[in-house]
């Protein structure tokens, strides 16, 4: 694992797992939001500015990319070597979103905090499941030769980033696992792989359930 994509749901909490993967695997941390916006609350240019700073980052050998942004995804799927997806359902993401309302985003530009009761954003985020969730499956089911990493819950992340930590621990010299690939059928049957815990040879145990 040295190429991550971590994408989900406004409100899933992607940039804070990604702070938190980020400190127990040691890999370079980006967020898209800071490439794309600037300290003004203005944004760059996404076809010329935003692609050339995010190919710079893809250009590493090691990093982890927080974010979404549709338009850049498949490129980012198809450079990386694992993918966690935050699928957790509306409820769940508009708590999130609430619960971060007043506090400073490390993951933006800028200082403080710019949440709003912004209809459109709430309402895309009430459509994610139905308008872009089949979409992330699809590109899921493209590249599933990926180590592709589905997360539920919470409760799931915690559970993974503590695995990840104890791994990390137990071989500090080197701090890898693997994902046997999914076979996937369509993107409305593809299977969800909640990966919980690993044995003590960094191969995965996995906890398989039909969406």
């Amino acid at each position: 694992m040295n190429k991550v994509l971590v994408i989900g749901c406004p409100g899933s909490g992607k940039s804070t797992f990604s702070r938190a993967l980020q400190q127990v695997t040691d890999l370079p941390l980006f967020h898209l939001d800071m490439l794309y916006w600037n300290p003004d609350g203005t944004a760059v240019p996404k076809k010329t500015v935003f692609q050339e700073r995010l190919r710079a980052v893809m250009s590493g050998e090691r990093w982890i990319i927080d974010g979404n942004y549709g338009s850049t995804m498949e490129l980012r799927m198809a450079a990386c070597d694992t993918v966690i997806f935050l699928d957790y359902p509306a409820e769940l993401c508009l708590e999130g979103i609430e619960a971060r309302k007043g506090k400073p985003r490390p993951d933006m530009p800028w200082k403080g905090s710019t949440e709003d009761e912004d209809e459109e954003f709430i309402a895309f985020i009430n459509d994610y499941a139905a308008k872009s969730r089949p979409k992330v499956l699809e590109l899921l089911e493209k590249y599933s030769g990926k180590n592709i990493i589905i997360l539920k819950e919470r409760q799931d992340a915690d559970a993974f980033l503590l695995e990840c930590s104890g791994n990390q621990l137990n071989n500090s010299s080197s701090f890898c696992w693997s994902v046997p690939s999914l076979a996937y059928g369509s993107a409305s049957n593809c299977r969800k792989l909640c990966l919980m815990s690993f044995v003590s040879s960094l191969k995965p145990r996995m906890y398989e359930s039909a969406m």
